[in-house]
């Protein structure tokens, strides 16, 4: 499992399982703290992940 101190690039699916745990374990940090900064880390390194891993198809506009 990441810790605070451990937060680092998700490049495989046990990172992407590691990452959500701390995500879950961050959701109700206070705004402003140092937790509530690694939230917004883990959530940007996690959207990078999944837009890289699940990407969407653009929609054919016919």
């Amino acid at each position: 499992m990441q810790t605070p101190d451990t937060i680092k690039p998700i490049k495989t699916e046990a990172d992407y399982d590691a990452a959500m745990e701390q995500l879950k374990n961050l959701w109700d940090v206070k705004p402003g703290t140092p937790e509530a900064d690694q939230l917004e880390v883990l959530g940007i390194l996690i959207d990078q992940y999944e837009a890289q891993q699940f990407p969407i198809a653009a929609l054919d506009a016919v």
